[in-house]
């Protein structure tokens, strides 16, 4: 018996469980600290919803063998770039939302072309390259944030009448506005359906798209692409569709999380956001070269709950903030470890 529990937790993983172990105390200090668990956990869902489909952009580049996207910022940037236009032209409610992701998914698909062409040049070194490419076009942006032509009010620094500011609130255009579609109320735990339902549905459309043709070419490239390329697959092809929709998910998925978040925040503010992103998908179980919907959703529950709970347990115990020690302890840790391969395994 001994023996079998010892043998499911080594296939759980030891990261993984020991994080998941860290998230049960955290929960245990919680109770014994008379803290509004309800609350704990209504925020935990809300940022699950939040960041789901980011950490499900993930997906498509480990599934077609260009590993872990860290130049998810550029796909970051056309979301933000789709929501500032819909905001320039006053576009609120669903059809500025709506607005916002076709524009971002628009500008996804041209940026994840090129990003695509540009990985086929360095096989082998996509990760490293990828995240010089988050980093450049973050920089680059900050230049542009201040020269781009936009006239709201909303947007720009009201000294000197030009430049888009460092954040810039959703109140008047979409604030929440699937967080609040059809939400309830359990026992006091708000649940988010609007954002929960549109990142299962949207784990579900890609889960349906690797059953397709397509789908199964990109994942038997990431597989062997040299088994694809011998059964007729272009694997050069098939890895700038990988990037193309990995690209189009983050640009859509950041929209999905500023309108949760009520802000859109520019200049340096995407630069790391791809690292505990990363993590989320790492802590779920995925490796290197193999991730399913299934790490996608563990993961995320995992490390954002952790997220969430962290500040105000630690903060009671200890009078101050170690939530974003803790974060960047995880995530850079579970990506060394992932790297490293323990044993053939990740996490």
């Amino acid at each position: 018996m001994q023996k079998k529990i010892l043998k499911q937790f080594i296939e759980f993983g030891i990261a993984r469980s020991i994080i998941v172990l860290f998230v049960i105390v955290l929960f245990i200090l919680a109770i014994l600290k008379d803290m509004q668990i309800a609350e704990l956990i209504s925020d935990s869902l809300a940022r699950i919803g939040r960041n789901g489909i980011l950490v499900l952009a993930l997906l498509p580049g480990v599934r077609g063998g260009i590993g872990l996207n860290f130049g998810l910022p550029l796909g970051i940037i056309c979301g933000l770039i789709g929501m500032l236009v819909g905001m320039e032209f006053d576009w609120t409610g669903l059809s500025g939302f709506v607005s916002a992701l076709s524009i971002a998914g628009g500008l996804g698909v041209l940026a994840g072309w090129g990003y695509g062409v540009l990985l086929n040049k360095v096989k082998g070194q996509e990760m490293m390259v990828g995240t010089y490419v988050g980093f450049s076009i973050v920089s680059f942006m900050c230049l542009l944030w201040l020269l781009l032509p936009f006239s709201n009010p909303k947007l720009i620094w009201a000294l000197g009448g030009k430049g888009l500011r460092v954040t810039i609130s959703l109140a008047d255009y979409y604030p929440k506005i699937l967080d609040d579609f059809l939400s309830f109320s359990i026992f006091n735990v708000t649940i988010p359906f609007g954002s929960l339902l549109f990142f299962v549905l949207f784990c579900f459309f890609v889960s349906l798209f690797f059953r397709s043709r397509w789908g199964r070419a990109i994942a038997a490239t990431g597989a062997n692409a040299q088994f694809a390329k011998a059964n007729g697959i272009n694997p050069n092809q098939t890895r700038v569709w990988s990037a193309v929709l990995s690209t189009v998910l983050a640009a859509i998925g950041i929209v999905v999380y500023n309108q949760s978040f009520g802000f859109v925040q520019l200049y340096t503010a995407p630069l790391l956001m791809a690292f505990p992103i990363i993590a989320c998908l790492l802590i779920g179980g995925a490796e290197v070269g193999r991730a399913t919907i299934t790490h996608v959703i563990l993961g995320t529950v995992i490390f954002q709950t952790l997220l969430t709970i962290a500040l105000p347990v630690t903060s009671a115990f200890i009078g101050g903030d170690i939530s974003e020690t803790a974060r960047i302890i995880i995530s850079n840790g579970i990506i060394l470890y992932a790297l490293a391969g323990v044993k053939g395994k990740t996490a």
